[in-house]
């Protein structure tokens, strides 16, 4: 079956909570979508699909939510021709006592980034050369004292600008200076960490009539400016009219394009879960 793909990078305005349910043995009550192996936060592929459907439901025509999500009617399953993966992990705001914030990253995700760019046929320009970092070390364009969280760095002075300019194009041209400043490559090891105990964790209560707290729970979310990516492979249609897979991906595209703004995970009412849409 023919196919044709696209990356779509998704840049968090908001908090976003993709949950997975209640958590009795956490300390935190409602925490985030995680990967198994890696402890690294994401939002699986059925939340970002359904989200993207419900955005297509009100601004694409019927026939083609029904052409590229699926549909079920009354004697069959149809299946939609797009295939969507799990959102992966950039880019990751952290506080900085030097700065607003940090966007960091580490030589893993680069890596895994790298290959799948190189699968979906998508032209970064991504360097070729491998980065190594252990320890307390990190990589920014200039040196300076670097505190992560509580944490205190050693910087080695490394030339990033070729990551900027593809990372760039993930998060919007615009803000390729902001990259330039802020863009940290720390140890695997310490990105796990930092993945893992610096998002935001807030406590909501619950008000009875008496306005006294009639429940307590934690809630984990990702804070805004975290990017993250999806890979999305179109087939063709698999209704009588077997469109090809390119104009089902320009069909998904063009509307990401005319309006790309996506409301993703929990907390709709309260405006969580606003992501700024690229397609590449």
């Amino acid at each position: 079956m023919a196919t044709t793909q696209t990356l779509v990078s998704l840049m968090t305005q908001t908090s976003l909570h993709a949950g997975v349910g209640q958590d009795i043995v956490s300390v935190i009550d409602l925490p985030i979508q995680r990967e198994a192996h890696t402890d690294w936060p994401c939002v699986y592929g059925s939340a970002v699909k359904g989200a993207l459907r419900a955005k297509f439901e009100t601004e694409a025509k019927d026939n083609i939510v029904n052409q590229l999500f699926g549909q079920e009617t009354d004697s069959r399953l149809q299946a939609g021709c797009l295939a969507i993966t799990d959102a992966r992990l950039l880019l990751l705001p952290v506080r900085s006592l030097t700065s607003h914030f940090k966007w960091i990253t580490c030589p893993e995700v680069l890596r895994r980034w790298r290959c799948d760019c190189s699968r979906l046929g998508v032209t970064l320009a991504l360097p070729d050369s491998q980065l190594e970092v252990s320890g307390m070390n990190a990589l920014c364009h200039s040196p300076q004292n670097l505190y992560l969280e509580e944490y205190r760095f050693t910087v080695e002075q490394t030339d990033l600008s070729d990551w900027c300019n593809a990372l760039a194009r993930m998060v919007g041209d615009d803000r390729h200076q902001d990259l330039h400043e802020q863009l940290v490559i720390v140890s695997n090891n310490m990105f796990t960490y930092l993945a893992k105990h610096a998002t935001p964790v807030v406590a909501h209560n619950k008000l009875n009539d008496a306005k006294t707290t009639d429940s307590l729970w934690y809630e984990e979310s990702l804070p805004p400016d975290t990017l993250l990516y999806t890979m999305v492979n179109a087939f063709t249609s698999r209704d009588d009219e077997q469109k090809p897979a390119s104009e089902n991906l320009s069909a998904f595209t063009e509307t990401l394009q005319t309006n790309p703004w996506l409301q993703m995970g929990g907390n709709e009412t309260v405006g969580m879960g606003f992501c700024h849409v690229i397609c590449l």
